[in-house]
């Protein structure tokens, strides 16, 4: 059973997806100092990656179903998180900590289907009659995508809506 080079380039990326993922877990454990340009990214860049996503699987209509379901899921997922968090007004900041199982457990989800698929592709040309898998995401891809989009744009906007209000908050404490 020979391996092709695209196999080993899939092959190479895995650390590199594992890495990203290991240091974004971290990140979702504890309490966090609230930068306000993530939030700003977050909410920018994900609808734009879910309108691509969309847009590369217009000719599977059960894919769009999943990404939208996804997308339902991941937005109550992101109230229910926003609403366990934590949050903290300090003198140094504002700081909050997260409900780390959700963010967690999605990102891991993701992160294996992405493995899987990756193992998918790479041992579609070991040999065989198996035909190679198509590279359009697939609906269980894009149902886990979309939930994890969903969480990430409607926590990102939850914590934009409290930033400003801790701002006014801080302004009428000023004024008085």
């Amino acid at each position: 059973m020979a391996l092709t080079p695209q196999t080993y380039i899939m092959f190479a990326f895995i650390p590199l997806i594992l890495w990203r993922m290991y240091s974004r877990i971290r990140r979702m454990v504890g309490r966090q100092k609230l930068i306000a340009w993530r939030q700003n990214v977050t909410v920018c860049l994900f609808p734009l990656l879910v309108m691509l996503m969309a847009f590369v699987s217009l000719s599977n209509p059960y894919a769009l179903l999943a990404l939208a379901g996804g997308l339902a899921v991941g937005t109550g997922l992101g109230i229910f998180g926003h609403r366990t968090t934590k949050f903290e007004h300090t003198h140094e900041g504002l700081f909050y900590t997260p409900n780390s199982h959700l963010g967690i457990g999605l990102s891991l989800l993701l992160v294996g289907r992405i493995l899987y698929r990756f193992i998918e592709v790479g041992m579609a040309g070991t040999g065989g009659a198996t035909p190679p898998p198509s590279p359009i995401p697939t609906a269980p891809t894009l149902l886990l995508f979309g939930m994890l989009a969903g969480y990430y744009v409607t926590y990102a906007i939850g914590l934009i809506i409290w930033r400003r209000r801790a701002a006014k908050e801080k302004l009428v404490q000023l004024d008085s």
